[in-house]
């Protein structure tokens, strides 16, 4: 049974909208929802979930909500579910939707802010599954600084075909297969129908399974909470203890901004570095810290993936998913071999009120696993994902090295100035083995909103021809891409950044190893170059996209959108 406490509410936010006579007819509000007395005098318990029916990653969120608000009701709270939205990156993918996705965590941080604010709601459980809305909630729980609990709704089942663990991944590069007839009509429609068998988000260690794992290793969640499946019953224990965690977080007065450190963020890191995680997580770690007013960009975060070894074999570039993990004992014994091995920050305080030390004391290293190996024998003595910086990229640049045989490439550009127009090329073979193909004016301004380009990665995979060719973008990679793919490159073209002065035939050099991205011209040329460029209009004239292009920042620094928590002056938690 959890521990109830009794609290003061006049010391807490929701005595605004349910203490003293003038708060009457609020309380009627509570009544008619069919609330007692009692539930009134407790503390206000906002339960957030990215629940809809857009795609199995977010299908299980509304039943999981439920065994949180019985947590929380049980440690003496009362739970109020509300709901936001979500851009699934499988179904956005690959047309103009995608440009929706990165914005969507910010529509999501804001939504969540707005609601816990006019409604006065003490404490906080998130509950997300795919990609943008782990750390779109995140974001709102370091910026509000009410004491929060985060919960991942879970990963997908693999699929089975042909006698192999497939994932949605595979249905991607299927389509490349498809297109240079080495997969048939009816294979291409069987494996559709098998490779996503369950509710869940993607299975391999794309972008969503990579933030969950940064969710255990930053604080935020319950140790072992990001591995179960979302068709699991036992998510619903994960949940129920959620909700318990809150209420003694809000009792001990232990808010998002006691987690989420410097250290914390680093550790962050490391896990991500050593799972060979999504790229996406330099642009969601700066965007956490951002709101913490912590200074951590990407050039901080590459820092620490270059010296963590890569040791759990997950894919896109290796062999197991998200289940596996959890079977071999989840993100813990990922931490645990960090720790042990000296990579991690064991003083961190986390939503369990202990420490990241504290609370892998009772975690054992199971020999008999190999998923995850010590850090005596990794994969990589280099982690999974890479920064890059040059006369390219002066802003840096983000490539996942997971999986890379060669970490050298040099070639001729062959430049596209949107997705589409590049999709279109490699779907009819209008490149050439050992060309870098770049794709620009897709950054966070100039998409505006920072596509994904998994369709075309997948397509090139497909096609026989992903350690083949190089691709560039000011865009970004879906956590499921594989090759030498590079992203987040800075500044973006619609600002005047190099990769916008690039022409067809210049020569690029891209080195993982030394860490560096440089086109081979001098400063004179460059100069030259931009002595004559323009900016591009958008056809994004009104709307939330031509909002978010009007105050987001660049990628280096986790594309935000507002001054963070450097610029507050008055704290939710104390108005």
């Amino acid at each position: 049974m959890a521990a109830i406490t009794v609290f003061d509410k006049s010391k807490l936010p929701s005595r605004h909208s349910s203490l003293g006579p003038e708060r009457a007819p609020h309380r009627s509000y509570y009544y008619a929802m069919g609330l007692s007395k009692d539930d009134i005098a407790r503390p206000f318990v906002g339960v957030v979930t990215t629940w809809n029916e857009a795609a199995p990653c977010n299908i299980a969120l509304h039943r999981q909500a439920q065994a949180v608000k019985r947590g929380v009701a049980k440690a003496g709270g009362t739970p109020r579910e509300f709901t936001t939205i979500t851009v699934t990156d499988g179904i956005a993918m690959g047309h103009e939707g995608m440009k929706s996705s990165l914005v969507s965590r910010e529509v999501i941080a804001d939504s969540v802010e707005l609601t816990v604010r006019g409604h006065a709601y003490d404490a906080l459980v998130g509950l997300a599954g795919c990609d943008k809305s782990l750390p779109g909630l995140m974001m709102a729980m370091v910026r509000l600084n009410v004491p929060s609990v985060f919960m991942y709704g879970g990963s997908i089942l693999p699929g089975k075909w042909q006698g192999r663990d497939v994932t949605v991944q595979d249905v991607f590069e299927a389509v490349g297969r498809h297109a240079v007839g080495s997969l048939s009509d009816a294979e291409l429609e069987e494996l559709e129908q098998v490779a996503c068998p369950s509710a869940g988000s993607c299975g391999g260690q794309f972008t969503a399974n990579t933030m969950a794992c940064v969710s255990e290793a930053i604080g935020l969640a319950l140790p072992g909470s990001a591995g179960t499946p979302a068709p699991f019953e036992a998510r619903d224990k994960w949940a129920e203890e959620s909700g318990e965690a809150v209420m003694a977080l809000l009792a001990r007065g232990i808010r998002p901004r006691d987690i989420v450190t410097r250290k914390s963020l680093e550790n962050a890191a490391r896990v991500v570095a050593a799972s060979g995680g999504s790229t996406n997580a330099a642009l969601h770690l700066p965007a956490i810290a951002h709101e913490a007013g912590i200074d951590f960009d990407l050039h901080d975060v590459a820092a620490i993936f270059r010296d963590t070894p890569y040791i759990a074999d997950l894919k896109p570039a290796g062999r197991y998913v998200m289940k596996d993990l959890a079977e071999a004992g989840g993100v813990p014994l990922l931490m645990k071999a960090l720790l042990d091995g000296g990579y991690l920050h064991g003083d961190c305080i986390t939503v369990t009120g202990r420490t990241v030390a504290e609370n892998l004391e009772g975690t054992a290293w199971d020999e008999k696993q190999d998923v995850v190996r010590p850090v005596s024998r990794p994969l990589s003595p280099m982690g999974g994902v890479v920064g890059l910086k040059g006369t390219l990229a002066p802003e840096g640049a983000i490539v996942k090295v997971a999986g890379l045989k060669n970490l050298k490439f040099r070639g001729p550009v062959r430049v596209f100035d949107c997705e589409e127009d590049c999709m279109r090329a490699v779907q009819e073979r209008r490149y050439e083995e050992g060309e870098v193909l770049v794709i620009r004016y897709e950054g966070p301004k100039g998409g505006p909103g920072m596509r994904e380009m998994l369709g075309v990665t997948s397509a090139l995979y497909g096609q026989g021809m992903g350690d083949k060719v190089a691709l560039i973008t000011d865009g970004r990679f879906s956590g499921a891409t594989r090759g030498f793919c590079i992203g987040h490159v800075g500044p973006e073209a619609a600002v005047g950044g190099p990769i916008g002065l690039l022409k067809d035939g210049d020569i690029v050099a891209i080195d993982a190893e030394a860490g560096t991205l440089d086109v081979e011209l001098s400063e004179t040329d460059l100069a030259a170059r931009r002595g004559g460029w323009r900016p591009r209009s958008s056809i994004y004239g009104s709307g939330a996209l031509w909002r978010y292009a009007q105050t987001v920042g660049p990628a280096e620094k986790g594309a935000v959108t507002h001054p963070g928590g450097k610029a507050e002056t008055h704290p939710y938690p104390e108005l």
